[in-house]
């Protein structure tokens, strides 16, 4: 209802593989059932390195839209260290979206390495 409420121009949601899938899919139903109806797209990025160390992040499989002027949410299952999606952001930043939001379905924001907050937070974990 949330995400619902805000005035998004020719929103796209793209969905961080693999993790988000099921979270994107119940969350883009539900916005579908308060009316916004976005375009959807998948990306696949990787910021672990050995272990589970996050080091740099890559792109791995990108998006086919085109971003500019449009608004674009993240959708992600978990925001821990922020480096992913802080990626992914600043990606479409560049190529030219008009706002870039995030929704997780859970923020474990004690463990973040960097400066970056979710818009839309389903759960908050310690």
């Amino acid at each position: 209802k949330e995400i619902a409420g805000r005035d998004f121009h020719n929103l796209l949601t793209i969905s961080i593989l693999k993790g988000s899938f099921i979270f994107a899919a119940d969350l883009i139903r539900a916005m579908h059932d308060a009316g916004v109806e976005p375009d959807v797209e998948f990306i696949t990025v990787s910021s672990y390195g050995k272990g589970t160390t996050s080091t740099e992040v890559r792109l791995l499989r990108d998006i086919d839209s085109d971003v500019k002027d449009r608004d674009v949410l993240l959708i992600d299952d978990i925001l821990e260290s922020g480096k992913t999606l802080k990626f992914v952001r600043e990606l479409m930043i560049e190529r030219g979206a008009r706002s870039v939001s995030i929704a997780v379905l859970l923020d474990k924001s004690v463990r973040r390495k960097v400066d970056l907050d979710a818009d839309f937070v389903a759960f908050e974990c310690p």
